[in-house]
């Protein structure tokens, strides 16, 4: 099959420039700058004028609740939600039921994905405090990394014993793996939320969540994650930077590029301002911040701070997303909508769309080492896409894939559409048409040594 998208403006590797690309099969094989029209025959043409065409988005952090937890949501129908958001690769966590702390446990996430996952798929390992032993069995060229929460969340799996901390890096570097870490030390934030039930009930407002799971909490535990990372020379990846302060352990010179950060869209978009209306909606560990922490996280997209940009994807039923500080769960669904938020912010000028298409397709290839994907390059991985600007449309139930069928983003209007989404070369969003008989491939990694 030869495919043909012709006449858009195409971000990729820093520049943008009118060009064409050739598909055939699941790889590009031609790229065209300028207005010159390809020869020969073609399958399918799709004409991109007046749209933009980036290399599909690569999100680094996803938690699609399978298995154990599939009233909330599932492989297929988050892989759905990740194609219409212009999404064409995730790596997915460890927190589900059972927990992905087992070969046998990654092996059963393998075979699911296999069958259901729309779009290309990866899954991290999770440590434990007792099963960094199983580690040197692991294929390194099929998952991105160890996952290591150093702060109680969604799942119970905190890792809080010293001995496993290390043993965690010290292995993770010997085996050439990054650790990605969710840091928050639990002990302030339990002391936080003793203060604040005496003050405010069993079931503190929402409004006080970034007051309990604090800034201190974060700086703490983020500290402690670098500390391990240099004694061990370990690859971290601190998940879901909160604060000012942590931009602070990003690119020191003596890391040597070992220790980078995340942004998500949550702590991108929003503040402790947005509690007033957004409620619970907007409730994830670590939690929503200040006004002046979300303006220095953006600040720090533009000068190299901030490493890649995920979302921490994390649905869960809107029932369950009632109540204040201790009855609410904690995170949001925001993949559909990641990339079409971030074009919002590249036209209000916050960064560059070619920055943007960095953080969100580039970096993450480049520092997990995924073969073949995250740009537009001949003999790459045709993952695609095309997304038009001028064209209004609302974010309402009907129009939400995620299982969930709610979004913090509900009511919104976006001036950016996501029109076409190719995964492997197959044309898996045509215009607001879904093909659901598409599956995606299994992801892998080069040497990263």
């Amino acid at each position: 099959m030869r495919k043909l998208i012709q006449g858009g403006t195409i971000v990729n590797e820093g520049r943008s420039f009118i060009g064409s690309l050739v598909i055939e099969d699941d790889c590009v094989i031609e790229i065209i700058e300028g207005n010159e029209v390809p020869r020969g025959m073609f399958d399918e043409i799709v004409n991109a004028t007046g749209c933009f065409v980036l290399p599909g988005v690569i999100d680094d952090h996803v938690h699609f609740r399978e298995p154990g937890l599939t009233e909330k949501a599932d492989i297929e129908s988050e892989s759905r939600a990740a194609a219409y958001g212009g999404v064409t690769s995730y790596f997915e966590m460890p927190n589900t039921n059972p927990q992905t702390t087992t070969l046998e446990a990654l092996q059963d996430k393998w075979e699911r994905a296999s069958q259901t996952s729309h779009v290309n798929y990866s899954f991290f390992i999770g440590a434990t405090n007792a099963n960094s032993k199983l580690f040197p069995q692991l294929d390194i060229h099929t998952i991105p990394g160890i996952k290591l929460f150093m702060g109680a969340s969604t799942g119970n799996m905190l890792v809080d014993r010293r001995e496993a901390l290390e043993e965690t890096f010290r292995t993770a570097a010997s085996l050439s793996l990054p650790v990605m870490t969710h840091c928050e030390d639990s002990g302030i934030i339990n002391e936080n939320m003793r203060v604040a039930k005496e003050h405010f009930g069993d079931d503190p407002d929402i409004t006080h969540h970034w007051e309990i799971r604090s800034a201190e909490a974060c700086w703490a535990s983020s500290q402690l994650a670098v500390e391990l990372a240099r004694t061990y020379k370990t690859q971290l990846h601190i998940a879901h930077i909160t604060t000012a302060k942590e931009l602070s352990l990003a690119n020191q010179t003596e890391d040597e590029g070992r220790i980078t950060l995340e942004a998500v869209i949550a702590h991108i978009a929003f503040s402790n301002e947005d509690y007033l209306t957004k409620k619970a909606l907007i409730k994830c560990n670590p939690s929503v911040k200040t006004v002046a922490d979300r303006d220095a996280i953006r600040q720090a997209l533009t000068d190299g701070r901030i490493t890649v940009i995920g979302t921490d994807h994390a649905p869960h039923l809107l029932t369950q997303k009632q109540g204040g500080c201790t009855k609410a769960a904690s995170g949001m669904p925001m993949i559909q909508f990641s990339l079409v938020t971030m074009l919002e912010l590249v036209d209000k000028g916050v960064l560059t769309i070619e920055r943007m298409v960095d953080l969100m397709s580039h970096a993450p290839a480049r520092l997990f080492h995924v073969d073949q994907r995250g740009f537009l390059r001949k003999g790459y991985k045709a993952d695609i896409t095309i997304v038009s600007p001028n064209q209004p449309w609302t974010v309402d139930e009907d129009c939400i894939q995620s299982k969930c069928k709610w979004s913090p983003m509900m009511g919104h209007t976006y001036q950016w559409r996501v029109l076409h989404t190719f995964c492997n070369g197959q044309h898996l969003l045509n215009n607001g048409k879904f093909d659901d008989t598409l599956r995606g491939e299994k992801i892998t990694f080069r040497n990263k040594d």
